[in-house]
């Protein structure tokens, strides 16, 4: 079996959620299916955190410099049989210089595990609306393959007019994942949510929900990382808030009895891929989602979980899982076995060998 030569060019190195999810952690396993991957991040760490701790302006100004070391890195040659791109090579830059560019990586696969179109198209900006508002569809439509985290992105790549779609849902390494073993008698379950502080206002608007809940049951609110100034904003009820990293994850979920995560019923989450729902089942605990894109696919509504649109029924479900331990027990083992079957790198890791595979392939053949 040939080898297969891949340049990714992720956007960041695993600190960041999505290149980390998509790509890097595959890259093991990969391998093993005869695929070398060689990485080029965009942007390092230090711009995360610039971006988390609210020195934007500072971000992006060092963006310009990842810019031109990205262009150096695309025009050097490179013995390579496909490049994997995670969304596009350059953030904000028309797609006559993005293809121009992309010709020199020629053919390519290109993921995504969000609505990036929808930082184009629907900007608050009219010339961002103008200039880059199909940017993504031309991406898309120039690519060996498309990769969907999920069926509302897969939709946009088939009205693109992409060649081929895959649709390969964001998993977890189920081996790093420990099914929790709390009792069904526990005295204050905690409720749980992980994020960041790009996404903790999902969390403070279901605050009251909490607070609610969390007073009439007895439970505890477990946050971890959004700000740890989100604390001073609830009121009856304290969260602990807790700061996130790779390392500490699965140890911090696992402290958790039931997971959440509410979200808003509009395009740019109807695109996100309901990856903390997998961490939680991933830990053997049952969920209750908002019922918006993906969630309704990943969470089976009163087998792994529940789904829940408004306050009242937020409140319903939550109680039942906290005065129920049993119910939790079951819920949260049914959500083991669900991403033990599609949302792992055990069950997606040969699909992604096999579309990397073929990709590389068919440019060998042309």
């Amino acid at each position: 079996m040939k080898r297969i030569k891949v340049l990714l060019f992720s956007k960041y190195s695993r600190r960041g959620p999505s290149s980390r999810l998509r790509s890097l952690q595959y890259l093991p396993l990969l391998r093993e299916y005869g695929i070398d991957v060689q990485i080029h991040a965009l942007f390092p760490d230090a711009y995360l955190e610039e971006l988390y701790h609210g020195s934007s302006s500072a971000a992006w100004h060092r963006a310009w410099w990842h810019g031109m070391h990205r262009i150096v890195q695309l025009l050097r040659r490179s013995d390579h049989d496909l490049a994997w791109i995670e969304g596009e090579l350059f953030p904000y830059l028309p797609n006559w210089i993005e293809s121009a560019l992309a010709r020199s990586v020629a053919p390519y696969v290109v993921d995504y595990d969000d609505a990036l179109f929808h930082k184009y198209d629907l900007s608050q900006s009219p010339l961002v609306r103008r200039l880059l508002g199909r940017k993504i569809d031309q991406v898309m439509r120039n690519a060996t393959c498309v990769v969907a985290g999920n069926g509302y992105l897969a939709a946009r790549a088939l009205q693109a007019g992409a060649q081929r779609i895959a649709i390969i849902p964001t998993v977890v390494d189920e081996k790093r994942y420990t099914t929790v073993s709390h009792g069904a008698d526990t005295q204050q379950p905690v409720i749980g949510w992980i994020g960041s502080p790009a996404t903790e206002h999902y969390v403070l608007d279901k605050r009251d929900v909490l607070e609610r809940v969390c007073a009439k049951y007895g439970a505890r609110l477990l946050l971890i990382g959004p700000h740890t100034e989100i604390a001073s904003q609830f009121g009856s009820v304290v969260p602990e808030v807790a700061a996130w990293s790779e390392d500490s994850e699965v140890a911090m979920i696992s402290r958790m009895d039931i997971g959440i995560m509410p979200l808003r019923d509009g395009p740019w989450e109807r695109g996100k891929c309901g990856y903390k729902i997998i961490q939680y089942m991933a830990c053997g605990l049952p969920v209750v989602a908002s019922a918006v894109g993906t969630n309704s696919d990943i969470v089976r509504d009163g087998e792994n979980g529940f789904l829940a649109g408004d306050s009242s029924i937020w409140e319903e479900r939550l109680g039942q899982l906290i005065t129920d331990g049993s119910l939790r027990l079951r819920m949260g083992q049914a959500g083991r076995a669900c991403v033990e079957n599609e949302y792992s790198l055990k069950a997606q890791a040969p699909r992604l060998a096999e579309v990397l595979r073929n990709a590389g392939q068919s440019s060998c053949a042309a």
